[in-house]
Formats: C-alpha cells, structure tokens, sequence
C-alpha cells in the first residue's frame, strides 16, 4: 500500500462518510486529538495504521455507529467505554442528569437508584458529582454491568455498588431519595428501530411494549416502595410520550409533576415528588 499522509486520506474517504466521523476514526486509528489532524496533514500513516482506517471507514459506510467502533462516548464532562452490550449515551439524557444534580444535595449523604444503568454514564456522572451520595445501579444484563463496572473503575466512581436483576427485584426493602432511570421506551413495531445507530444497539435496552410503554409503567407502578418521603422519580421517555408519564405519575398520587424539555425543545424527562407533604426537606422542587 502506498504510504499516504492525513491530508490524502481525508480527502479520500470524504465523499462517503461524513468529515466529522472520518476525523474520529482517524483520531483513534493514530491516538491523537483533532488538533494534531488538523495542524499535521503532512503525516504519513503506517500501512497498518491506513488498513485499519480503511476498515472502520467502511464499517461506518454500513452503518456501524462511531461509538461502538472507537469503543468510546463522551457523555456530560466524562468518557465512557462503550458496548455493543450497551446504549450508545446521548446528549438529551444529560437532561436527566442535569435535573437529578438540581436535586441531590451536594453536602449531605442522600441514596439514589439508577435503574437500566448500560454503559453507567448516568449512575456515574451523578456519582462524581456528588460524591456524598450512595448509589446504587441496576441492570438485567451481565455484560452491561461488566461495561459499567469498566467504567466506574477508570473514572474512579467508588461511591456506586451495581446490582444485577431487573428493575426492583433485588433490591428488597431498600429506600431511595432519588431514582433515576432511561429506560426502553420506543414502541416494538416502530419503524426507527430499523434505521441509523438503533439498528446496532441491544433491543432489548430500546423496545417496550406496543406503545413503548411498558418499562414506565411498571416503575411507576412499584417506584412509590422504594422512596423515602419526598423522593424524587425521574424518567426520560420517547417525544410523545411525556403528557402519559405525567398521567401515570398523577393517578399513582405523585405531586410536583412536570416534564423539561430537551435542547431540541421535545419534552424528555418527567417526574414527580413522593409523598411530598411529608415534614421533609431534603429534595425541594425547582
């Protein structure tokens, strides 16, 4: 293979694959950053190092999602290894995250549940940023929690324990101030399903139900045993689904329901407040 530099295989690989992808893959290929692409198109490549670019290039032509060949998502402030055993993060769940922070108190211990942690980004951004809290992070799947235990060791997250078992099951009479949870919400028959990164990623983590449904009600239903006096439960769901949520959460006696929108402006997270007339102050509403 003839050695060619940055600049030459950019160039050539820029009609099929968008420059931005091109540019992460090269990054990981040579382990550098973007600015050292940028500021080096004169630097040859390896053969080995070319081969393997021109490998992911048409790994991304088929539709491979960056994440999963990089192995890599940024997420809030952080850098998560990633799966095919897990949810690739996105930017909209930060909203979840964002929300959570708002709420946990930042100098006092307080318990917090993720439900369907993946990858651990949302169990273990909060963890880090408050690092009083105790966190406890569920998953059905064994190699999900293997990625998220990966993660958690890397980012030096050690106020978290995981716990295998699907949703509440395992954890017994526990209380929570706060649960947490994204979980499968996109309908089974839903066309998307079938169409950009969502064709790559676990099913089972994305598809609930005829109406996507299923996983919200059924942490809604149970969520009200494991929260201390006015806990909070916060849910990301699909575009159209936040007007149910609230629904959901009225009719099981939740107060201070409200939906927040995302960047984008669609309604993403719902929740709402346990028992809040309770004489407890240690999660107010915003």
């Amino acid at each position: 293979m003839q050695s060619q530099t940055i600049a030459q295989v950019l160039t050539a690989v820029g009609r099929n694959v968008a420059p931005v992808d091109a540019q992460m893959l090269l990054q990981h290929v040579l382990n550098v950053n973007r600015t050292f692409l940028l500021t080096h198109p004169e630097h040859v490549l390896t053969s080995q190092q070319a081969a393997t670019f021109l490998k992911l290039i048409q790994q991304r032509i088929e539709g491979w999602p960056v994440a999963y060949l990089i192995g890599k998502r940024e997420f809030y402030d952080l850098i998560f290894d990633v799966s095919e055993a897990v949810l690739i993060p996105r930017p909209e769940t930060e909203l979840l995250v964002e929300w959570a922070l708002e709420l946990i108190p930042d100098n006092k211990p307080s318990n917090i549940l993720e439900l369907g942690v993946g990858s651990g980004a949302i169990a273990i951004t909060i963890a880090k940023h408050r690092p009083q809290a105790h966190v406890a992070g569920v998953d059905l799947s064994v190699d999900a929690l293997a990625v998220a235990r990966q993660n958690a060791i890397k980012l030096q997250a050690d106020n978290i324990n995981w716990v295998a078992g699907s949703w509440f099951d395992e954890l017994s009479d526990r209380k929570f101030d706060l649960i947490v949870s994204n979980p499968p919400y996109v309908a089974e028959n839903d066309a998307h399903l079938q169409q950009g990164d969502l064709r790559f990623e676990p099913q089972v983590a994305l598809s609930a139900g005829l109406h996507g449904l299923a996983c919200i009600m059924h942490i809604i239903r149970l969520a009200p045993q494991y929260l201390s006096d006015a806990g909070w439960l916060l849910l990301e769901h699909g575009y159209d689904q936040a007007a149910e949520c609230r629904r959901l959460l009225e009719e099981r006696d939740f107060s201070n329901i409200c939906s927040h929108p995302d960047l984008a402006g669609i309604m993403r997270v719902s929740g709402g407040q346990w028992n809040a007339r309770a004489d407890c102050n240690r999660f107010k509403p915003q």
